[in-house]
């Protein structure tokens, strides 16, 4: 079995948790989320090389949660618009109260 190498990541979008311990392919969706959430160009780069833009728009599509700005810079990647994402359909169906 042919096995692709594992994608760089820079250390600091997973601060959290035991970085030498990630399972990419276990925990694809989490990290393709925390990867848009807070990795830059490069990131992003290494995340649709290693999973594919299928994978890669699978996991952007189904996330809960996304800030606003992340769902339209992932909707201008992936060329699907913003309604198409859960998370955008979710934030509209749990209005944040009004801020005056």
């Amino acid at each position: 079995m042919d096995q692709k190498p594992k994608p760089i990541f820079e250390k600091r979008i997973f601060w959290d948790v035991n970085f030498e311990l990630i399972d990419y392919d276990a925990k694809a969706n989490w990290v393709i989320e925390r990867v848009f959430s807070r990795g830059d160009v490069e990131d992003i780069r290494q995340c649709r090389r290693y999973y594919g833009d299928e994978k890669v728009t699978e996991a952007l599509l189904n996330a809960k949660y996304f800030p606003l700005h992340t769902i339209h810079f992932a909707s201008a990647v992936i060329n699907k618009p913003i309604k198409e994402f859960r998370c955008y359909t979710l934030r509209q169906l749990n209005p944040e109260p009004f801020p005056y």
